[in-house]
């Protein structure tokens, strides 16, 4: 029996995070996306904390107008901006199952712009 989207996708994220893993100096940026937004959060995964998130959710990105690439890429330097604030400079990826393409794609080339290093 073939599996369903949500199996496949959980299935690539767990080969994925078995290699990808975050600490305070190098956390992981994980992303998550649904149809209609996305989500982006730095994990040091050995404390178990969140160092900083950011969302198309949020208060400032939620009035901006666009597509979902353009809103993406805002999300990817807000939570860059965030990080450099937290003194984080380098990251690991964490593309949560997704294709590196589209918003995910996007949201980690707002990120670059916005001075992370990965």
């Amino acid at each position: 029996m073939a599996l369903s989207k949500n199996d496949r996708r959980q299935r690539i994220r767990n080969r994925i995070r078995k290699i990808v893993t975050g600490t305070a100096s190098q956390p992981r940026l994980a992303v998550f996306r649904s149809n209609k937004e996305i989500y982006a959060q730095l994990v040091d995964d050995v404390s178990g904390a969140t160092i900083s998130a950011s969302s198309s959710r949020d208060k400032e990105l939620i009035s901006t107008t666009g597509s979902k690439l353009d809103i993406a890429a805002l999300v990817g330097k807000s939570v860059a901006e965030k990080a450099l604030k937290a003194g984080v400079e380098s990251i690991t990826f964490d593309r949560g199952g997704y294709l590196y393409h589209g918003r995910v794609k996007s949201l980690a080339e707002g990120a670059r712009e916005a001075g992370l290093k990965f």
